[in-house]
């Protein structure tokens, strides 16, 4: 699998591009419309204090049913490809329970995804959809898309022994579930393996693997850049833009190494290389050439690197360039030897820090003399989808939207238990960069969703990630080093 970071940086932008169309026409028939109400020369609608009273209407819906940033047709079916050999089994579902229809799920499969077809219903295009997973005293939940209609992966891990005894309910709410096949798939518990979690900026480790690490035998976690731009909010405390940046960036450096210590992986193992966020690129583009904060002013790497254990070969001269930030994580294979990386999907995850963070690690592999065997790849943003996993904290991630095809891995899914997943939440509130307030517009915009739809977010915290991390699962595509690189 290659790294295709700038061919999936610009579909994110003509997805953008089409919505921002969209809503420029939406917008233009609402003003035609109001402006009928006003100008009764052409037509008289009735009197121009309606157009307020429309007008109020447009934006409630607008808040409540047009907000979500949504960059593909509901309609559109999910392609997840998996490699070949893959047990798979046709299903049924009878009275809501679903059954396989060929033969036994094997022995020591753990994580299972449930490829089927989910139609909503006439209410499914004003309330989310949700499947409804349970079994005895153990409830899920997974939330599509409304006007869902087509092809989309529950993710039924945790469930397997309760499948194999035939008492596995699915259910449809709001929506109509038509099962298709079954996918299973053995890991060996990868926490018992050395691991190094690759985190472009502090809180990424978190977001997407904490229950992973706190369990893991021997972890580390590099984070490679300080998280200093959009510091707007520590401007408040009569900061300039340039001192309010080096705070954040100086908050956050402290972040990435002291959380993790939450999840049982002491400083000694936490590495933080100081580079600057969305500079990756550039750097990448002339790897000789240092590139500063865009925001802070600074050129120099060192000051973010004092609680560093170790010495890095970027140390020598603190310059932010490409070559020394590949030079540092070859220095870091080495010193940690890893079994298992952890790092972003490139073909999922769009953030460009993300992205050539995945380049530079690759990079770095090839030129090392240690060498891990595998790599367990996670999304922490989308191109198309912003509130993926939809549905409230705490419930089942399903696949997720994936409308051009990706390439064909294994899955790895474990579970989280609720002491697990208070952990990770508690984890969260620790890192700085996820306790600024909700602006007025979004709170507004919940507080109508929250009315019209019956959404709910965590009372753990404010920002949408502890709704969209906290949950019953941790998902990871698996891909062995000694696989083709076009795999």
């Amino acid at each position: 699998m290659r790294v295709t970071g700038n061919l999936m940086e610009s579909r994110k932008q003509k997805l953008l591009k089409r919505h921002r169309r969209n809503k420029r026409i939406g917008l233009t028939f609402v003003v035609l419309v109001l402006s009928a109400f006003i100008d009764q020369r052409v037509i008289d609608l009735g009197p121009p204090w309606i157009a307020l009273v429309l007008a109020f209407v447009f934006w409630i819906i607008h808040e409540a049913w047009f907000a979500d940033h949504l960059f593909y047709s509901p309609r559109d079916s999910y392609r997840h490809d998996f490699p070949e050999g893959t047990w798979q089994s046709t299903t049924a579902l009878e009275d809501d329970t679903l059954t396989l229809v060929d033969g036994e799920l094997p022995p020591g499969t753990q994580t299972l995804v449930l490829e089927c077809t989910i139609k909503a219903t006439l209410l499914g295009y004003l309330l989310d959809p949700r499947v409804l997973i349970k079994a005895g005293s153990t409830e899920d939940r997974q939330d599509f898309e409304r006007r869902v209609s087509g092809r989309r992966y529950l993710n039924l891990s945790g469930f397997e022994e309760d499948l194999r005894a035939g008492r596995l309910s699915v259910r449809g709410r709001f929506c109509r579930v038509i099962p298709g096949r079954l996918h299973a798939f053995a890991n060996p518990d990868y926490a018992a393996k050395r691991l190094m979690i690759i985190a472009p900026h502090a809180d990424d480790a978190e977001l997407a693997a904490f229950g992973l690490y706190h369990r893991a035998d021997e972890a580390s976690i590099v984070t490679l850049t300080q998280g200093e731009i959009e510091a707007r909010h520590y401007e408040r405390l009569g900061l300039g833009r340039e001192q309010a940046a080096r705070l954040k960036g100086r908050l956050r450096t402290w972040n990435s190494l002291a959380v993790p210590l939450w999840g049982g992986v002491p400083m000694t193992r936490c590495i933080q290389l100081g580079y600057f966020c969305l500079r990756l690129r550039e750097m990448r583009e002339q790897p000789d050439v240092p590139f500063g904060s865009k925001e802070s002013g600074e050129l120099n790497i060192r000051s973010a690197r004092a609680f560093n254990t170790l010495r890095l070969p970027g140390d020598a001269d603190a310059r932010p360039t490409w070559n020394n930030l590949v030079g540092d994580l070859v220095a870091l294979l080495e010193h940690f030897r890893p079994e298992v990386i952890v790092l972003p999907h490139s073909q999922l995850d769009p953030h460009a820090d993300h992205v050539h963070a995945a380049m530079a690690l690759e990079e770095a592999i090839t030129r090392s003399t240690w060498k891990p065997e595998l790599q367990l790849l996670y999304a922490n943003h989308l191109h198309d989808n912003d509130r993926w996993p939809m549905g409230p904290a705490d419930n089942g991630v399903a696949l997720p939207p994936a409308i051009e095809p990706l390439p064909s891995l294994p899955l790895w899914s474990p579970v989280l238990s609720a002491e697990m997943r208070l952990d990770k939440a508690m984890a969260l509130t620790m890192q700085h960069d996820l306790q600024v307030p909700l602006p007025m517009k979004k709170r507004i915009r919940r507080f109508i969703q929250a009315l019209l739809l019956g959404r709910r977010w965590p009372i753990t915290g404010e920002d949408e990630f502890f709704r969209k991390a906290v949950r019953r699962h941790e998902l990871f595509w698996v891909r062995r080093l000694d696989t083709p690189a076009d795999d």
